[in-house]
């Protein structure tokens, strides 16, 4: 069925205010979109396509699905905001489902991908100086070339995307490079003060890389042996999209910290967390570390929501 309300404005038009009033930050394509239904979308003029991008893994459940858009109109009529200053009644759920469908002790919520990221980043740093013993403000956190964790001032400085970094600088120290997929790169990086390794399963924005097979399993070993926490970044690979709830699961592995984002909330409503060992997420205090909208209720329902319709309208 084609999609025939007559747009207010045409494609070139909508194309031009875009032009006109926007930040030139991206370069979309030159269709405009308006509506979505699981695998397809329509643009203005009713022509239909299959979205295989996917926004990045963010609709991993498909475009509008019905029970998450249900679980959000009907949290809207409730209560949306509260802050972090009262209890809201779907973060205690959210936090439970989330720990037993992960196998996590504990859960800190944010809003953005990138978010996630800088909350692992300064809680391993914490943990390094208050549980490792590494002197202060010596720690120091590896990394991996052509790595995409997002597009915060932290993050960018230590990408190896040059253009992530033009102009952006100067950049927080504290952050070594090696190879994707080198286990023996790693394992020669570390130092006493190595708070922890960050990476992704795989690796999405230079290409689909996919490391060695057993890596995941040598860099767990490794980090285990030298009291280096691992930070697996699963905001695109994770819940779902590689054919398991988690990519670590393809080797058997569990990280000290795992980062999901995007298709937690099932496309409509950002919503990201850390999912981390209780040793962790443990060395924040109140007054640490928050966010006005991390952990909302109208987050935490649509979270719910979407990830029981992964689990439950899985393909075994």
């Amino acid at each position: 069925m084609e999609f025939k309300t007559p747009p207010a404005a045409g494609v070139n038009e909508i194309i031009n205010m875009e032009e006109t009033y926007g930040a030139h930050n991206y370069k979309p394509l030159n269709v405009v979109l308006s509506r979505g239904k699981g695998i397809w979308v329509w643009d203005i003029e009713g022509k239909k396509y299959m979205d295989c991008l996917s926004s990045y893994s963010a609709i991993n459940q498909g475009h509008c699905h019905p029970k998450i858009r249900q679980a959000m109109v009907d949290q809207c009529e409730k209560l949306t905001l509260t802050s972090r200053a009262f209890r809201n009644d779907q973060l205690g759920y959210f936090y439970k489902e989330l720990c037993e469908l992960t196998h996590s002790h504990s859960v800190l919520p944010m809003n953005s991908g990138a978010e996630a990221v800088e909350t692992a980043i300064k809680a391993v740093r914490k943990w390094g100086y208050k549980v490792k013993g590494i002197p202060a403000d010596q720690a120091e956190i590896i990394t991996c070339a052509d790595n995409f964790h997002g597009r915060t001032l932290a993050i960018v400085g230590f990408s190896t995307e040059a253009q992530y970094k033009d102009g952006f600088g100067p950049f927080a120290p504290g952050f070594k490079t090696i190879p994707f997929g080198d286990a023996k790169a790693l394992e020669k990086a570390i130092t006493p003060n190595t708070a922890a390794f960050l990476v992704e399963p795989i690796q999405g924005e230079a290409g689909i890389k996919i490391p060695p097979a057993g890596y995941l399993k040598q860099v767990r070993d490794i980090c285990t042996r030298n009291n280096v926490m691992l930070i697996l970044d699963e905001i695109q690979t994770g819940l779902g999209r590689t054919g398991k709830l988690l990519a670590e699961e393809h080797e058997g592995i569990e990280s000290d910290l795992t980062l999901i984002g995007k298709a937690l909330s099932g496309g409509f409503y950002p919503v990201s967390a850390v999912l981390s060992n209780k040793e962790v997420l443990g060395v924040f205090m109140p007054g640490d570390h928050g966010s006005t909208f991390g952990g909302n209720p109208l987050a935490c329902a649509v979270a719910r929501a979407a990830l029981k319709v992964l689990t439950e309208e899985r393909s075994d």
